[in-house]
């Protein structure tokens, strides 16, 4: 019988003893959050109203708000019910909790950062899935869990997951400004309904926009699926996209799947140029991407051509909310809400001179590389602290 592995695979110097297998029970004083009203908290914090209100919602760390009395002072919390039952997390200072939070408290040093982590990888397997899923206090009671037996250990895990959770938050805050940012630059870089200026602009512009419908600056065109039964339809070179495929990214250069000439030659699908802004017209509407390589894509789709010598690629993919709108309102059906790219042709638009364009589209694409350059750091740092939490814990 292979003998349980009683240390971690990385420790900090100094470190040699075994850790201990625990059950919650043992360590915890096992209690719960109560019942509080989300009109009762502000949503700011303030001399009236301190300490910090917690619920079942893994958004901002669980924060509800904030609320002028508190039940606990430093502890471990547990969301009991819902969707995000088996979720835990460790809470430093005072706070109030609401009901559908298990808390775990101990005036012995056990609630830290480091046991919280090690309990949230091990809690969600006890979570049960009849109805409603739960994770109640009985249960959480009985879980087992491998611990460091020195405190000094406990203490030095917590301060580095601390740190590297610090960390992480600073990063979220940086996306989360630039994208509140670029919310303000949207407002103001675009006329306002019934304006023919924007109150933001480029030096050395100073025209009116001259409102046009989308079909004569571009050219609307759809897609279509070849018959899924014949192979020698599938498995090409030349990308085929769905509407699944459309997400955050600004640009898509790999679709999951191909066709092949005869498969193009024997659908609707057409060939799409590089430029061209994707967007869904389906359940779903008004996802979008630029093709950064030629492609086709299927039925789902009414994707914006743009006539070279009017219209700018990211001029209008940076007004994918007014896409997404107008589709919404326009499209029909019993089934399902399509658009069709009849309708998207009559869509009217503001546009200025084709070099403004260019200049917002520049300007916008530059934010959005940002963007996507800090969600990338803030996806490595997050699968950094997934291997850590691998090797540092038994």
């Amino acid at each position: 019988m292979k003998e349980k592995v009683q240390a971690p695979e990385l420790r900090f110097p100094g470190f040699t003893d075994d850790w201990e297998e625990r059950k919650v029970k043992d360590i915890f004083k096992i209690t719960r959050g109560q019942v509080l009203a989300a009109t009762e908290t502000s949503e700011e914090k303030s001399d009236i109203s301190p300490f910090p209100v917690y619920s079942s919602q893994t958004k901002n760390n669980g924060l509800m708000g904030y609320y002028k009395d508190y039940l606990f002072d430093t502890a471990i919390t547990w969301t009991t019910d819902g969707a995000n039952a088996g979720t835990v997390s460790y809470r430093s200072g005072r706070f109030y909790s609401t009901n559908v939070n298990g808390v775990l408290i101990s005036d012995k040093g056990y609630t830290n950062k480091a046991i919280s982590e090690i309990l949230n990888l091990e809690a969600w397997k006890w979570v049960s899935h009849v109805g409603n899923p739960k994770l109640m206090n009985n249960v959480m009671g009985d879980i087992s869990i491998m611990i460091p037996s020195s405190f000094e250990e406990q203490d030095r895990l917590s301060d580095f997951l601390n740190q590297l959770d610090d960390t992480i938050a600073l990063h979220q805050r940086k996306i989360d400004l630039l994208k509140e940012q670029k919310k303000g630059y949207l407002q103001k870089m675009f006329p306002k309904n019934g304006a023919k200026v924007p109150e933001l602009r480029f030096a050395g512009f100073a025209d009116d926009w001259e409102e046009r419908k989308l079909g004569e600056l571009s050219n609307i065109v759809g897609g279509g699926t070849p018959s899924t039964s014949n192979p020698e339809y599938w498995d090409g070179d030349i990308d085929w996209y769905a509407p699944a495929e459309i997400g955050e990214q600004s640009y898509v250069s790999k679709s999951k799947k191909t066709i092949t000439e005869l498969g193009l030659k024997k659908s609707s699908a057409r060939i799409l140029p590089v430029g061209t802004v994707l967007f869904t017209s389906r359940a779903g509407i008004g996802n979008t991407a630029i093709l950064a390589k030629e492609a086709t894509t299927n039925q789902g789709f009414q994707s914006i051509v743009p006539d070279q010598n009017k219209l700018d690629s990211y001029f209008i993919f940076s007004r994918t909310n007014e896409l997404k709108r107008y589709g919404e309102v326009t499209g029909a059906g019993s089934t399902f809400v399509e658009v069709s790219g009849k309708q998207m042709s009559k869509m009217s638009i503001m546009v200025p001179e084709l070099s403004e364009q260019q200049k917002i589209g520049s300007f916008f694409k530059q934010l959005d590389n940002t963007i996507a350059l800090h969600q990338r750091k803030l996806d490595l740092l997050k699968e950094q602290k997934k291997g850590f939490l691998q090797k540092m814990f038994v």
